[in-house]
């Protein structure tokens, strides 16, 4: 077995393509000021659309330099299960079922 086995090189950590012949993208260059006072410059495909913002490393929300203010929509409510449950019953519905779902479970602990 140890007779099959490939030398001198590390499998699946090293290409065994060149880069010879490879054409790079065009790119253009977004610069993003943060709050804090950081500059941050970002590479992007000249046919990517440029975000508005862009987290810095420092935590902050960066603006695009050239660009202008994103818009602020106003957060879309999550329905929860317990929302998506109050739209098809009552909260009186709700504890009769409860009262009836306990009492199978105490009939249910009595008979064991």
């Amino acid at each position: 077995m140890a007779d099959r086995a490939l030398r001198g090189m590390r499998l699946g950590t090293q290409s065994m393509e060149s880069a010879s012949g490879a054409e790079l993208a065009d790119r253009r260059e977004a610069i993003y000021d943060c709050p804090a006072g950081h500059v941050r410059s970002m590479p992007f495909s000249v046919e990517a659309e440029i975000p508005a913002i862009w987290e810095c490393h420092c935590g902050a929300t960066a603006l695009l330099r050239d660009g202008g203010r994103p818009d602020d929509h106003p957060m879309r409510h999550i329905r929860t299960p317990w929302d998506m449950l109050l739209e098809r019953r009552t909260i009186e519905d709700l504890e009769i079922l409860l009262e009836e779902r306990l009492q199978l479970l105490r009939a249910s602990r009595l008979a064991s």
